[in-house]
């Protein structure tokens, strides 16, 4: 029976995750859940589960939970009880799935607990990816990405492989993507696309940063920069091509010219079963491909013009130091902006290239975890001056 804490229990990986615990109850039982203030949502969860423990990342809101739960479950405010449940003795296993820069501290908590950590939030990898990974290798900790993608490449290496270093006959990593919802939308009328449009993905159900971030590929290159810290492969053996299908969610190439790639449904299930049960197989509740059904696979390049956050992401992980980081703040900052009705479409990219073109490149400390807080911080300082409002 694996001790199981989920970081971000009330989003779509979350509420994906228990799914799986509902279908394996032999197997698994939640030690604990975390949200941030949805108490409503930890309520129905708490009851359903009855974890030892939950926390809020909002003093009140953990208040307001304890209030409604009683003496069922201990319930701890703050982010520092995130970081705590983490890092818990009891847990097997931490599913990190706070959408984020939020998601860094409790993630790197459970690294630095020598947890086996599930990692469904690109943000950590690409603000501290040197950092986490050093600290993972300290303290002995497993990292297994969730990401469907990177999930994708993890099933595609040699069966002994293992995330810090790709095989040296790997030539190639192929991250595919869908092209989001505005993959044919005529490029001048990007300028009037609304919040309510950028969230619609065509694929896959996810929530709305995530959702916006798909629309300008900007998730797509996060997992170019993710990819690269859990591969430790340099820009050039890292692509990204569109799949509109969303059948193939990855491929890797081999010195040999062999190339495998791993294919499913478009369900989030999928990759977190494989990372829940590794190195077992468990059912997940998804269907086979009908392959015949489906009928062709496409792939596309991606135009720079129609996506510039993915060239943007490109030139953050080539000139490398703390750009990466920058990157992910001022997009964040962006992509709110967007949300709330304060900045266009266009001006995600826009705001991201101010930002980046203000920033200093320095050597990322990967050491100092308060020069990587210092730089994000800076960064969206910057990202709100660009946005002015």
């Amino acid at each position: 029976m694996q001790q199981l804490v989920i970081l971000g229990a009330t989003g779509t990986i979350g509420r994906n995750t228990l799914d799986l615990v509902r279908r394996h109850p032999q197997r698994l039982q939640v030690l604990a859940l975390t949200a941030n203030r949805d108490v409503d949502g930890m309520v129905a969860l708490c009851a359903e589960f009855r974890p030892r423990h939950a926390a809020m990342a909002d003093a009140d809101a953990a208040a307001e939970l304890q209030r409604r739960l009683g003496a069922a479950t201990t319930v701890l405010g703050g982010p520092e009880a995130l970081n705590e449940l983490a890092a818990h003795p009891d847990a097997d296993q931490v599913m990190s799935a706070i959408v984020g820069a939020v998601g860094l501290l409790p993630t790197l908590s459970a690294v630095r607990a020598g947890k086996r950590v599930l990692i469904a939030n690109k943000e950590p990898l690409v603000m501290a990816g040197a950092l986490l990974m050093r600290e993972a290798a300290r303290a002995g900790a497993m990292l297994i990405p969730v990401d469907s993608e990177h999930n994708a490449i993890f099933q595609c290496l040699p069966p002994d492989s293992r995330c810090g270093q790709a095989p040296a006959h790997v030539r190639r990593l192929i991250l595919t993507a869908s092209g989001g919802p505005f993959r044919e939308t005529p490029l001048e009328q990007l300028k009037d696309v609304t919040p309510q449009q950028a969230v619609r993905h065509p694929n896959w159900v996810m929530g709305a940063k995530i959702s916006v971030d798909s629309a300008t590929m900007m998730n797509k290159g996060l997992e170019l920069i993710e990819a690269s810290v859990l591969y430790d492969l340099p820009d050039a053996q890292l692509e990204v091509v569109i799949h509109p299908e969303s059948a193939i969610h990855s491929l890797v190439e081999y010195s040999d010219g062999s190339m495998l790639a791993q294919l499913g449904q478009a369900d989030m299930r999928v990759p977190i079963a494989h990372a829940l049960a590794w190195p077992e197989r468990w059912e997940s509740g998804v269907g086979g491909l009908d392959l015949v059904a489906l009928g062709r696979f496409r792939f596309e390049a991606a135009d720079p013009q129609r996506f510039p956050c993915l060239e943007l992401a490109r030139s953050a992980l080539r000139d490398g130091g703390d750009l990466p980081n920058v990157l992910n703040a001022a997009n964040e900052v962006a992509v709110q902006a967007f949300l709330e009705g304060r900045l266009s479409y266009p001006g995600i990219a826009q705001v991201i290239e101010k930002t980046l073109a203000a920033a200093t490149r320095r050597t990322a400390a990967a050491g100092d975890l308060d020069a990587i807080l210092a730089v994000d911080a800076a960064a969206r300082a910057q990202a709100q001056e660009a946005i002015g409002v």
